[in-house]
């Protein structure tokens, strides 16, 4: 209650013309940061918090506070007062976003007087007329000069000075009440505009048996202002967030071999996301696209896949040969340990994939998305399809028993048309109940519902897979 009165009191005192003291006036810009650190999340939005050295005097004062992002979503913000956390009241806060452009001007100038200027050619300066503008439709205004009316003045417009409520940058201002002149601020709030995505160079060897692999972050600021000296945080997860349609663990330090300790970023889970802290402070600048490199991890092992796959509705009906000269798909799978020389919550990313010719000249060979991929996890990266290595499948059997039950027999070819040998896994998605009748080469069992065989396809050779499998459906 006493709050209340205190506010009323105020909103009175500003709008009455009383002879009262209004409240102090007082401006705060970027020149009085102290300590500015920013957390990024890879959904297009940031967390600012920035802690200002100020000289508020004592009582209540009108704090202007400029330099924060034109992107602030101003519901989000928080203040205090760190020197003093009970020295400083917030009483009303506004966000002020009337900015200052030529058709704000304009606009704002309606019925006042303003001065026009046009170059006379014959004598070669300038010539002034007051005017006022009466009316602005579409940007075009309209002037009345000496008592005539007129539009499309060739010249152009001088404004005596600029309007109070109009701001060149977006500003907080805060009504507060001040029990000491300095003060430690601490302002946070969230804004849009900052994002980060994460990035991978892989350069494998010869034999495609390891590569070197390096991750970098690219960070770019639309936020509409500049972080000098700041701080950087980057979250990665998925966080949760409500939709606005009114717009658009313990820290971890690795070892030496290990792929954050080369780099500047320290890793660190952080509720159920991972948190990663570059080590150094950074400038993140308005518009501006910045790289830091997130891991280095040379020689990290590498198993080549070549996989063949089918498809689940191919076991519910009658079919003849269902693939003729199908591709391989061509893998590359990755463990993610400390012992491969990673270990370390890799952020979803592109990777793209590169490798030295007989020349010696790096060549891309591939790129895919990777999700999140928590440490000890396999990532898997797809590089297209096999040109050398095509397959065939037909179905050579097929009964029913009942309504529910079935029968098929299915020939597999492989062909291989390289000089040197392919290892290829046929990945065989089925459902139902399944059990394999009789095989030409042993299955694996990978789950329920998917079994595979993994055979060697000789050089300019083919290899055959048969087998018969009963499917109950209900």
């Amino acid at each position: 209650m006493r709050r209340i009165r205190r506010l009323a009191g105020l909103a009175l005192l500003l709008g009455s013309g009383s002879a009262l003291a209004a409240p102090a006036k007082k401006t705060s810009g970027a020149s009085d940061r102290k300590e500015v650190s920013i957390t990024v999340y890879n959904q297009s939005f940031g967390l600012v918090r920035e802690v200002r050295d100020l000289n508020l005097g004592s009582g209540d004062v009108a704090l202007e506070f400029k330099d924060v992002a034109s992107q602030i979503q101003p519901e989000t913000v928080a203040i205090k007062s760190l020197s003093n956390p009970n020295g400083l009241s917030v009483l009303e806060q506004n966000y002020r976003y009337d900015l200052l452009t030529p058709a704000k001007l304009l606009e704002k100038y309606v019925g006042k007087k303003v001065r026009l200027y046009r170059f006379n050619e014959k004598t070669g300066k300038d010539e002034s007329f007051d005017a006022k503008i009466l009316s602005v439709a579409n940007g075009e205004p309209v002037y009345e000069i000496n008592g005539e009316v007129t539009y499309g003045f060739p010249g152009r417009i001088a404004f005596p000075g600029v309007p109070d409520n109009l701001m060149a940058k977006p500003t907080l201002v805060w009504m507060l009440s001040s029990k000491q002149a300095q003060q430690k601020v601490e302002a946070t709030y969230l804004t849009r505009g900052l994002n980060w995505k994460s990035d991978y160079v892989f350069v494998i060897n010869a034999d495609d048996s390891a590569g070197d692999l390096t991750g970098w972050v690219t960070l770019t600021n639309q936020s509409g202002a500049s972080y000098k000296n700041a701080k950087l945080k980057l979250v990665a997860g998925d966080v949760q967030r409500v939709s606005n349609v009114a717009y658009d663990r313990a820290p971890r330090s690795y070892a030496a071999k290990s792929a954050g300790q080369s780099t500047g970023f320290r890793e660190e889970g952080f509720f159920e996301y991972h948190l990663y802290t570059l080590q150094q402070p950074t400038d993140v600048l308005e518009n501006e696209q910045k790289q830091v490199t997130l891991l280095e991890a040379p020689n990290a092992k590498v198993q080549k896949k070549l996989i063949y796959f089918g498809q689940q509705y191919w076991y519910r009906g009658r079919y003849g040969e269902v693939q003729k000269n199908q591709k391989v798909g061509v893998y590359l799978d990755i463990e993610n340990t400390a012992k491969n020389g990673l270990g370390m919550p890799l952020p979803k990313g592109i990777v793209r994939v590169y490798k030295a010719d007989k020349s010696g000249a790096k060549q891309f060979i591939g790129e895919d998305n990777i999700d999140h991929t928590p440490r000890d996890e396999k990532v898997r990266i797809k590089m297209g399809e096999a040109f050398d290595v095509v397959g065939d499948r037909k179905q050579m059997e097929w009964r029913t028993f009942g309504s529910c039950t079935s029968e098929s027999t299915w020939e597999i070819e492989l062909r291989n048309h390289k000089k040197q040998a392919a290892q290829v896994e046929v990945y065989e998605p089925i459902g139902g109940d399944w059990t394999i009748l009789e095989e030409s080469h042993p299955h694996q069992k990978k789950d329920a519902f998917t079994f595979t065989f993994d055979v060697k396809v000789p050089a300019n050779g083919k290899t055959k897979i048969k087998y018969r499998v009963r499917v109950r459906w209900c």
